[in-house]
Formats: structure tokens, C-alpha cells, sequence
């Protein structure tokens, strides 16, 4: 509860709107015991008096009954009925959404066609019809605005549900012999609740709302009781002539309706697993740059380089160090394999060379990037948007997620054409074709008419390379494209890469967990551990003798086909949370070459011959062996 109202808390409109519905729901509640004049008992003597005057402090009405009083009393009438609304139209609207949702079939035709049927009505003409068959009252104004609302809860939670009701962990329920009530109450209705709670706590301004202009009209609140809405009803006759009677309760609807409404939004950011890391903020189009950034200088030679690359994000009061001073480069027609554990800083290292780590709460603090000696980090934004995918491109690791489901393979090629050059229709489903063909896709003519859904994982995953061959880059970052692919369908995507690095001269960055695929096609590797680089080579040299205890470890965790004699190693431990990393090799609690000075001050990453390691006590040539 406290992380939530801190997460909360960081939202201003929101703690705005939460300090001022806090304050008037206060007042609502103590109105019973504070000092306020009977709000039913008339004065005519004293009808229509102004603020500030002897009758009372925001004056009388048209009865000479006290505007303060009244304005407390009708206001703890008005929350009280709006949220019994919200919670009523809550719980029957959800409760019909689960059904319909997990039972689907004719239950949920029959269930949604009768919602269906109810939403075809406009809302307050409902509204106004069940109160008029009920008759006029505030009780059943309040069964009216819950009514004309279930259908909006129904909607939302069937289609929560619907999502839900497949899923492999209700399954399991199922098949454990879970009767269908259970299953609901545990499994469903857990998961439902924040959906349900974002919904009333952005609705119920709107409740409120409908019942004022329910008794605006003389349908809920009967004179003498007075609520917000019957106050502006009874006010209307003299707005011209005494407007601070109308003046006041609308003042009063507008802060409520206002303050549940920011406070609602933020409620709805603040149960939303999505945004909790960005602290209520959208990320910029490009990663920000710590002012007190330190540019360095180019380490060695390459299209693209990383010099003391750092990059963290920062959340609430912590700051997690995901890459912690990179250096790297790559030259043309080079393959540079990056590999370690998940966690490691791979991915967050490669999006960091166009600025694509979401901030907030990512921020470049430290190194430089540069292509052909430009220094990308700090760039503008028109900069960057110019060079991504024209100069350096990726491919994801997942092309269902990132390939448009609505769209044609054929337009997405061509859309990625023309974000950097014009070019017509006909000439862009040309080049659209050549692309499929290049990546070895058969009967491209006819698939680039497809839809991503309607294509195999390795054909999407294709199809993700040609789109970042569309505008001839001149490096390619590639995220795990072979990771949910199986083996022959790798071996296929790794020999592609392979003969366009070769044909087009391409420099690719490639980041794997697999030291196969490292071999297969990388000309050097990088080991990553805790967001450093703890080894560099050639990818023979590396693999036939690791120098770091860590990438010895992960070697030896490579199964061996055939062989059947070789005990499979495994790495104890966990690699360190990047807030907390330890003094010295971060890699030390695991390592079983540690010694006292592993764990005191920084550890460089030295070596020569193109090799480096980031170790006191490298493994010799005959460890390796063994």
C-alpha cells in the first residue's frame, strides 16, 4: 500500500486531485458533528442573502435556508450515491463480464447480446426511463445510474476475462478437478480486480455527474433533502438575479468530478505493471543524457564504437548500473558476438548506441558512441531518427511482437523505405520483393501480401532481417533472433546473416546466450558479466581457452553432443542486483578462484593481441583444457 501511494505520490495531478477529494470527503464525513444550522429549516425574512452576511457564511437560497449547510449535507449525499453506484455497477457489471468471458460459447452470445442491447440506448434517456417506471427518488436515481453503467463494466471485465480463460495456469486448474466456481474466484477474479478498480475510480465522477442532473430535473432528491444536483435545480429560477446559489453547488461538482477524475488517472497509472518502472511518464524519443556526462575518446578502430559506454536507470531512490563502462567496436564485414547470463547489460547496451532505452528511467551517464567517428550520444533526436535503420538497424529477438499485426509484411517493408526516402507504390513493392527474396523467403510475390500471423516464426523472423536490409545499413544490432526458433530453422537464419555479412559487408553486433551460435558466426566475442565486459577475443581463441573463470564456467555448461563423458558444469549463485554491485570483480561470491584482492578496488580489463580479460587470476591454457 505505501509503494503504492508513493508511485502515486510522484503523479502531481494526481496527489492533487487525491489531497482535495481527501479533504472534501473529510468534510463529509465530520458534517454530522460540526457546528452547521438545521439545512431543512426556512427563513423567508431572510431569503437570498450573500456570501459573508450575517445569515451565514455562503449565504441563503430561495427559502432562507443556509447555503453552507445545505452545501455539507447535499455533498455528503452526493459521494454517498455515487460511489454506491460505482460499487454496484462495479460488482454486477463484473460479475457478468466473468461469466460471459469464461464460459464464452452461447452463455457469453446470449449474455452480451442483452448488453448490447442495453447499450444501444443513450445513457441519461435509460436513465430517465427506469426512474420514471420506478418513480422519483433518490434510491432509485441511484438503481438508475448503476444500471445505465453495468454495461461499460460488463464490457471491460468480459474482455479481461476472455484473455485470461486461456491461459495455461487456468488450465492447470481445470485439469486439478478445480470446480468452475473456484476457478473463477481464484484464478479469474484475482486478476480482474485491478481492471475492475481502475474502471470505478475513473467512472465515478461520471455517477455523481448523472445523479445531479437527476435531481437537476426533479427525479431524485425530494425537497426538503437536498444533494448537489437539486440544489442547482432549485437555484435555476434565480441565477440571474442571486447567482451565488447556483454558483455554489457547481462549484462543489466541478472540484469532485475534477479531483476523482486526475485522481482516477492516476490510480490507473499506478496499478499498471507497464508504467510503475517510468514513474507515470512516457518515455522520450530518445534516451537522456546525464548532463555531467564525460565523452571519451575513441578506444580502437571500427565503424562503430563504444568508449566507457555507461548506462542506468533510475528508479525511485535506487539506481541500477545495467552497463557499467563498455568498451567495444566493431569494423565492416566484422560479426562481434556479445554474450552472458540474462541481466547482464547486452540488450541495454545495444539500445543504448541509437538511444533507444526508454527513458524515463533510463539515462546515459557516462562514454561516448560513435558511428564513423560521430558521437552519437547527446545527438539530436532528428539525428538519430535519420540514422535508425538507415545507418545502424536491429533485429528483435521476437518478430510477432514487433512486426504490425493489422498490416502486410509488404507495406511494413515499404513503410520502412520510405521513413528515410521517397518512393512510390509500385517501385517500393518492387524493392519489397527483392528484400523477401534476399532473405530467402520462396514465392515472395505472393508473401508479401501476407500478414505476420500468417507466416511461420522463421519467416517472420525473415522477415524482421529484410526490414532492417531496407535501407542498405551499414551495421546490423541483432537482439537473439535465433533464441525461440528451433535448430534447423537457427541454422538457416545464422547461415542468412552469415552470407549477407559476407556479400554486403556488413558489421554485425550479435547478442546471444548460445556459445554455438557465437561459433557459428562471430569473428570475436565479448563476454558480459554484471554490465562489464569481463572477456574479449577472437571467437577461437576465446572458446578453446577462456581466460575468465566466468566464461571457462559457461563453456563447460555447454553440452556436447556425442560425448555423454563430460560432467555438465553448472554456475552457483546468482549474478549481483546491479543497485548493489560489490567491491572489486563482481563476479567474485561465485567464482571459485577468488581470492582477498578480487574483492578491493577496480579491476581493469588488460591483456594484448587482441585478447583482454577483466581478472586477477586468469585460467591457464591447461585449466581450459580440462
Amino acid at each position: 500500500m505505501s509503494a503504492f501511494l508513493k508511485l502515486l505520490a510522484r503523479n502531481r495531478l494526481a496527489l492533487g486531485g487525491l489531497i482535495v477529494m481527501g479533504i472534501v470527503v473529510l468534510l463529509a464525513i465530520l458534517t454530522p458533528v460540526l457546528p452547521l444550522a438545521d439545512p431543512d429549516v426556512t427563513n423567508t425574512a431572510d431569503r437570498f442573502q450573500p456570501p459573508f452576511s450575517g445569515a451565514g457564511l455562503l449565504g441563503t437560497d430561495h427559502l432562507g435556508r443556509d447555503l453552507l449547510s445545505r452545501l455539507m449535507w447535499g455533498t455528503r449525499l452526493s459521494l454517498a450515491v455515487g460511489f454506491a453506484a460505482a460499487l454496484l455497477a462495479a460488482t454486477i457489471g463484473a460479475a457478468i463480464g466473468i461469466v460471459a468471458g469464461f464460459y464464452g460459447g452461447r452463455t457469453d452470445n446470449i449474455i452480451m447480446r442483452g448488453v448490447d442491447m442495453l447499450m444501444a440506448f443513450p445513457y441519461i434517456l435509460l436513465a430517465l426511463a427506469i426512474v420514471a417506471a420506478l418513480g422519483p427518488g433518490l434510491m432509485n436515481a441511484l438503481i438508475a445510474v448503476a444500471a445505465v453503467n453495468i454495461p461499460f463494466f460488463a464490457r471491460n471485465i468480459r474482455g479481461i476475462t476472455v484473455g485470461i480463460a486461456h491461459k495455461e495456469f487456468v488450465d492447470a486448474a481445470k485439469l486439478s478437478g478445480m470446480s468452475n466456481a473456484r476457478i473463477i474466484l481464484t484464478e479469474i477474479l484475482p486478476n480482474v480486480i485491478p481492471v475492475i478498480v481502475i474502471a470505478m475510480s475513473t467512472t465515478i465522477g461520471w455517477m455523481i455527474l448523472e445523479t445531479a442532473g437527476l435531481s437537476f430535473l426533479g427525479l431524485g432528491s425530494q425537497p426538503p433533502q437536498a444533494d448537489l444536483g437539486s440544489m442547482l435545480g432549485e437555484a435555476r429560477s434565480a441565477l440571474i438575479s442571486n447567482p451565488h446559489t447556483s454558483v455554489v453547488p457547481g462549484l462543489m461538482i466541478l472540484v469532485i468530478v475534477m479531483a476523482i477524475n486526475l485522481l482516477g488517472d492516476g490510480v490507473r497509472d499506478a496499478l499498471d505493471p507497464r508504467l510503475k518502472s517510468g514513474a507515470l511518464n512516457r518515455p522520450l524519443p530518445a534516451t537522456l543524457v546525464a548532463k555531467d556526462r564525460k565523452p571519451a575518446p575513441e578506444h580502437a578502430p571500427g565503424i562503430l564504437t563504444m568508449s566507457g559506454l555507461e548506462t542506468q536507470f533510475h528508479v525511485k531512490d535506487r539506481v541500477y548500473r545495467a552497463v557499467g563502462g563498455v568498451d567495444l567496436a566493431v569494423k565492416p564485414g566484422e560479426a562481434l558476438g556479445i554474450i552472458g547470463e540474462s541481466g547482464s547489460g547486452k540488450s541495454v547496451t545495444a539500445l543504448s548506441v541509437m538511444g533507444l532505452v526508454a527513458s524515463p528511467p533510463g539515462l546515459i551517464t557516462n562514454g561516448s558512441v560513435r558511428y564513423e567517428g560521430t558521437d552519437l550520444v547527446g545527438a539530436p533526436y532528428e539525428t538519430l531518427r535519420s540514422m535508425r535503420g538507415r545507418a545502424v538497424a536491429y533485429i528483435f529477438q521476437d518478430p510477432l511482437a514487433t512486426l504490425h499485426p493489422l498490416y502486410k509484411v509488404g507495406d511494413q517493408l515499404i513503410e520502412a523505405i520510405a521513413a528515410h526516402r521517397r518512393i512510390g507504390r509500385d517501385e517500393g513493392r518492387k524493392k519489397a520483393v527483392e528484400l523477401l527474396e534476399a532473405v530467402r523467403i520462396p514465392n515472395a510475390k505472393s508473401r508479401v501480401d501476407n500478414y505476420p500471423h500468417e507466416m511461420s516464426g522463421g519467416m517472420r523472423q525473415r522477415v524482421g532481417i529484410a526490414m532492417a536490409l531496407a535501407n542498405d545499413p551499414e551495421v546490423i544490432i541483432a537482439d537473439e533472433p535465433t533464441t525461440a526458433l528451433d535448430v534447423t530453422v537457427q541454422a538457416q537464419i545464422l547461415s542468412l546473416l552469415d552470407d549477407l555479412r559476407r556479400d554486403r559487408g556488413l558489421a554485425i553486433i550479435f547478442i546471444t546466450h548460445d556459445f554455438g551460435v557465437v561459433g557459428q558466426l562471430c569473428d570475436r566475442v565479448a563476454v558480459m558479466y554484471a554490465g562489464r565486459i569481463v572477456e574479449e577475443g577472437p571467437t577461437r581463441a576465446v572458446l578453446d581457452a577462456p581466460q575468465h573463470p566466468y566464461t571457462a564456467r559457461l563453456i563447460a555448461c555447454v553440452p556436447e553432443l556425442g560425448q555423454g563423458k563430460r560432467r555438465l558444469e553448472a554456475i552457483p549463485g546468482l549474478p549481483p542486483v546491479v543497485d548493489k554491485l560489490p567491491e572489486g570483480c563482481a563476479f567474485a561470491d561465485r567464482c571459485d578462484r577468488v581470492h582477498a584482492d578480487c574483492r578491493r578496488g577496480h579491476i581493469p580489463l588488460d591483456g594484448s593481441g587482441g585478447r583482454k580479460v577483466r581478472c586477477l587470476y586468469p585460467v591457464n591454457l591447461r585449466e581450459a583444457a580440462e
